[in-house]
């Protein structure tokens, strides 16, 4: 015979006290998105972000990174930056098409995501004009010069005085990730204020690049071949930042990386604080 068991009311003080802490802790965390790639793995499409970003999120900055799918038209902006307090814009295999720079067409066979293109342009634009902290890297950086207005460089080795800043791809992930070339920051950039240098030693795995800056953005550093590789929203309300390297890769053995991160994380901080009492 099964015999019922008698479940007895739990209350309030029987519950441990440190769990609560940590989920009130949690919910005060801020939530920083982190827009897809549209990739194809047979037979079906997914939307996928890289781990590094993600990881460099939640160890460095000390946020929560969240996935935003690349449905282009279908994401209703304004509701999805309601509840993050950050975004970051990641590298990618795929190129911006230019036709979102007037450039010319691309030659064929140049990866594109379409998807992404059409979420991140105007996610960017969005976030931005709501004071909502941005990062953007590599593919990232690109998008934010796009969506103010700027052009690229479609392949940067081909484009007159500038040097080969592309990876070797049969080396090893360590080696490509590797220092590549110095950017020299500029007087009065937030890079120099975040690091107290006036230099950073960087990596370099990029075909494209900034041609003509877009508008209200100002540069923060310089390759030594005169290529943009940073740059800030000049009068955003934010922290709203692009860099053509790749800070995330490794991010806690790098301590600008690490101080980059960490300013980011602050900002998201800042702006949830804010909302929160809002």
């Amino acid at each position: 015979m099964v015999q019922a068991a008698i479940l007895t009311p739990v209350k309030d003080d029987d519950l441990p006290e440190q769990p609560l802490k940590i989920i009130d802790m949690a919910r005060h965390k801020p939530v920083i998105g982190v827009p897809a790639c549209r990739r194809m793995l047979e037979p079906h499409f997914f939307h996928v972000a890289g781990e590094k970003y993600l990881t460099a999120i939640a160890e460095a900055s000390g946020c929560i990174p969240l996935v935003i799918p690349a449905l282009g038209v279908a994401m209703e902006l304004e509701v999805l930056l309601d509840r993050l307090d950050g975004l970051l814009m990641t590298g990618s295999p795929s190129m911006v098409d230019p036709r979102h720079y007037s450039g010319p067409p691309s030659e064929p066979g140049t990866p594109h995501d379409p998807h992404r293109d059409e979420t991140t342009l105007p996610v960017i634009r969005t976030a931005v004009a709501a004071g909502i902290p941005v990062l953007a890297i590599c593919r990232g950086c690109q998008e934010m010069n796009v969506a103010f207005g700027g052009s690229l460089h479609q392949k940067i080795h081909e484009a007159g005085p500038f040097a080969d800043h592309r990876e070797d791809a049969d080396l090893p992930l360590d080696e490509q990730y590797g220092p590549a070339h110095e950017v020299r920051l500029v007087q009065d950039s937030i890079l120099r204020e975040i690091t107290g240098k006036d230099a950073l030693t960087v990596n370099s795995l990029h075909v494209q690049g900034v041609d003509r800056l877009g508008r209200g953005l100002a540069v923060e550093a310089v390759a030594p071949d005169g290529l943009v590789e940073g740059f800030r929203v000049a009068d955003s309300a934010a922290f709203a930042l692009g860099v053509q390297w790749h800070p995330e890769w490794k991010v806690t053995q790098n301590e600008d990386s690490m101080a980059l991160f960490r300013r980011f994380g602050d900002a998201a901080r800042s702006y949830a604080k804010e909302k929160r009492h809002a």
